[in-house]
C-alpha cells in the first residue's frame, strides 16, 4: 500500500530571468519539456485541437530499463499562468504555476498533488519496478527540480 509520504504533494520552485510569456512558450513545447525531465521521454497529443482543456496526451516514461505509458488529460489552461493535467493511471495531478515578478522575471512552481489517492496500479507497480512508492515520490520531486532547472536554462539562455 502507498504510504501518506508517497502520496504527499511534491513541489519544486524556481525564479527565471525571463518574462512569463517566454517561459510559458517553452513550458508548453512538450517536446522540449521532455528533454529536461529525467523520467518523461515523450508526450504525444491523442486528440486534435492542440493544448486545451480535455486534450489527452500519451506520456512515455522511463526509469532505468523500465518504460511505461500514462494517459494525461488537460484539466486547466490559463495561458501564461497555469497548466494542469490529471494522470488517471497514477491518481496524480501535475500543476505548473507561473507568476510574473516584475519586468523579465518569473516564478515557476511545479506541484504534484494526489487529489484522492494513488491508483492501485501505482501502488502495485512502484514497489516492483520503481524502487518503492516513497522512493519513487522522492525521485519524482528531485526530477521536478531538474526539469525546472532545464526550463530556467532554456529561458535564460
Amino acid at each position: 500500500m502507498a504510504t501518506p509520504n508517497a502520496a504527499r504533494e511534491l513541489r519544486a520552485e524556481t525564479e527565471i530571468a525571463a518574462p512569463a510569456e517566454h517561459v510559458w512558450a517553452l513550458l508548453t513545447d512538450f517536446g522540449q519539456l521532455a528533454s529536461w525531465s529525467p523520467e518523461t521521454v515523450r508526450m504525444v497529443p491523442l486528440k486534435r485541437g492542440g493544448l486545451r482543456v480535455g486534450q489527452w496526451y500519451l506520456g512515455v516514461n522511463r526509469r532505468k530499463a523500465f518504460v511505461w505509458p500514462t494517459r494525461s488529460v488537460v484539466a486547466e489552461v490559463t495561458p501564461g499562468r497555469r497548466l494542469v493535467w490529471d494522470t488517471p493511471s497514477s491518481g496524480a495531478q501535475w500543476v505548473w504555476e507561473l507568476e510574473a515578478l516584475g519586468p523579465g522575471r518569473t516564478r515557476v512552481v511545479h506541484r504534484r498533488p494526489v487529489p484522492a489517492r494513488l491508483s492501485l496500479g501505482s501502488r502495485l507497480v512502484a514497489p516492483l519496478a520503481l524502487g518503492g512508492t516513497e522512493e519513487h515520490a522522492d525521485e519524482l520531486e528531485r526530477g521536478m527540480a531538474t526539469t525546472l532547472a532545464g526550463l530556467r536554462a532554456a529561458a535564460e539562455g
